[in-house]
């Protein structure tokens, strides 16, 4: 794809541009006028970037449009936008379903969902498409990776998933502001949890190895690790975790 249109310019429609003009042959990109100030840095930045004076005009100059807006916003923003049937819209609105954004376009163009995560910006993330097209698996596999799912019912697995992200994230937190609790500056705090988790995070990428097996293997038995763990991340600490989940897994079908 040679044209490219992203209605709604926040995190994550930043963060698709900025990988796709920063990577190999970027695109032409197209902006709606919503965010103004920062599609205005963006195509400030690159030389590719142009911002449109309506969401119309982002659609007609566009062969595929992802659409970014905030879900609450969507009706406002896309409402009496002309579709033609051979444009693509990739939907990146959390929780609103492919049957929902139809309704709302009035059009039989093809429709896909797609989770991407900020990390596009360095395309160094998968994002998970549904139904799989080869423009849109093509558009993120230059993005980092593509992982198509069958149905919105397993996309929305995957789109729970993604939810527990700043959980993950408020739990690094807690750990540094407990030390900084202890007398450990809280710069220093903050530096060495990072460090310690991204550390964790390459291990990650060792894929011969289960999750299961790489707590096995970061656990001594009878030790500091395995002491919190069984302490605090207990069997009913991990059941409301799933519950939580199951939960937003019934809101999102």
């Amino acid at each position: 794809m040679k044209r490219i249109g992203v209605i709604g310019v926040g995190e994550i429609g930043r963060a698709i541009v900025t990988g796709l003009c920063e990577g190999v042959e970027p695109p032409e990109v197209f902006l709606s006028p919503r965010g103004a100030r920062a599609a205005a840095e963006l195509a400030g930045r690159y030389e590719g970037v142009q911002v449109c004076a309506t969401n119309q005009e982002v659609v007609d100059r566009s062969e595929l449009v992802v659409v970014a807006v905030r879900p609450p916003d969507r009706h406002e923003a896309l409402a009496g936008l002309r579709v033609d049937d051979d444009t693509i819209v990739v939907n990146v609105m959390a929780g609103v379903a492919l049957d929902d954004l139809r309704e709302i376009l009035g059009t039989g163009a093809p429709l896909v969902r797609a989770i991407p995560l900020p990390a596009v910006r360095e395309r160094d993330s998968v994002t998970v498409t549904c139904p799989s097209h080869p423009a849109v698996d093509a558009l993120f596999e230059r993005l980092g990776g593509v992982l198509p799912v069958e149905d919105e019912a397993a996309f929305n697995v995957f789109s729970a998933l993604t939810a527990t992200l700043t959980t993950h994230l408020s739990y690094l937190t807690t750990l540094s502001a407990w030390a900084a609790g202890h007398g450990v500056p809280s710069e220093v705090a903050e530096g060495y949890v990072r460090g310690l988790f991204q550390g964790l995070g390459r291990a990650l990428g060792d894929e011969s190895r289960s999750l299961a097996q790489l707590a096995a293997d970061h656990e001594t038995p009878n030790g500091s690790n395995e002491r919190v763990r069984t302490t605090w991340f207990t069997p009913a600490r991990s059941q409301s975790l799933t519950e939580v989940l199951d939960d937003l897994l019934d809101r999102l079908n």
